[in-house]
């Protein structure tokens, strides 16, 4: 088997960012490494490799069976697939399961870096997790906000470094379609988190006051929202406004026929969906917290509201469909462009698996 084979793990059985992010950025790093997919038995990087994956591709799936994020079965399947594939790097999706990989990784010279997407509440600096992350070697954050959020969370070993990455976005160069009624849209699935209720709440203004439109949410639901969601949504007097599309392969269709993305979110570690609207040339809207403070940083031209103020966002978007808020569309597209390209993102990954090769080089010497 080939030497230095790059591992990339996310044993999540879920769908969703965290997936997704993983399988995007294992087909960016395929012309450059050779790579072993490491996935959770039946879970949805499994079921779905075929479909994003072909047989020319450079990479290998590794499935490991498991109950809970602490398991034997994870420590010694884990171990032997670092073995047969003599895999010197590591780029972990998740958390949970790093307590079972510590224990994998024990003897081996690994490059662990762990890419962090999701912002974490309780600081993890018990003498347990000061353990297992003990051995990571570096802290990819994908925004500045998440990066605090990481370097305040989670124990840095004595040669950890936290380093930012932003996650490249792909650019649609589609023909926007003309519609007489205004069209929204929100991409994401659909939690309490992503804040579609309160964006449907938000439409009433546009309702009352005879304006024509319709709002697309594409996405699939968390299990445990979906009674409360569609509950919700059924009570509505315009609830024949709102379209359910459902998860799609095909979010740049809803993009193309759309004029404003509407996303109040409760909080982000990135937000891909709502650069890739910004991208794409839509008025977008959200709330201000997280990443969304961050991209106005970044000069990124939106309209941001009072956080889960939904009076304010009613405001703001009457004033966006009368076009009293005026927006520089071309300048969000030039900045995703350059901001969050994929040559960046790829060279800052390869950046951190070279250097470690050099490292080990150099040691050997």
């Amino acid at each position: 088997m080939q030497k230095n084979f790059l591992g990339i793990v996310c044993l999540s059985p879920n769908f969703g960012g965290m997936e997704l992010d993983t399988i995007k950025l294992a087909k960016k790093l395929i012309p450059y490494k050779k790579i072993v997919l490491i996935a959770k038995e039946n879970g949805f990087i499994h079921k779905n490799f075929n479909k994003y994956f072909s047989l020319d591709d450079n990479i290998y799936l590794e499935t490991i069976k498991f109950k809970s994020s602490l398991s034997l079965n994870i420590i010694i399947k884990a171990r032997n697939i670092v073995k047969n594939f003599n895999i010197k790097n590591i780029i972990f999706f998740g958390a949970s399961e790093l307590k079972s990989l510590y224990f994998s990784f024990l003897g081996f010279e690994i490059n662990l870096i762990v890419r962090h997407g999701t912002t974490k509440s309780k600081p993890k600096k018990d003498w347990f997790h000061r353990l297992i992350y003990s051995k990571v070697n570096y802290h990819v954050s994908i925004s500045r906000h998440l990066q605090k959020n990481v370097e305040y969370i989670i124990p840095f070993g004595k040669t950890s470094k936290s380093i930012l990455i932003y996650p490249s976005i792909k650019k649609n160069n589609f023909i926007r379609q003309k519609s007489e009624k205004i069209t929204l849209v929100h991409t994401g699935r659909i939690t309490k988190g992503k804040g579609q209720i309160d964006a449907i709440k938000a439409c009433e203004i546009l309702y009352k006051n005879n304006i024509d439109f319709i709002f697309y949410i594409v996405g699939g639901y968390e299990k445990s929202f979906k009674e409360e969601f569609l509950s919700f949504l059924n009570k509505l007097e315009y609830k024949d406004k709102i379209v359910l599309v459902g998860f799609s392969d095909s979010v740049e269709e809803y993009l193309m026929k759309s004029n404003i993305f509407l996303f109040p979110s409760y909080g982000e570690g990135f937000g891909n969906s709502f650069i890739e609207a910004l991208s794409n040339g839509l008025k977008c809207v959200s709330y201000a917290n997280t990443s969304f403070l961050e991209f106005k940083e970044l000069e990124f031209d939106f309209e941001m509201v009072r956080d889960r103020d939904i009076d304010n966002l009613k405001e703001s978007i009457l004033k966006v469909v009368k076009n009293e808020i005026v927006f520089d569309l071309e300048k969000n597209m030039k900045l995703a462009n350059n901001i969050f390209s994929e040559a960046q993102e790829i060279k800052k990954y390869l950046e951190i698996i070279k250097w470690f090769i050099k490292y080990l080089y150099i040691v050997w010497i």
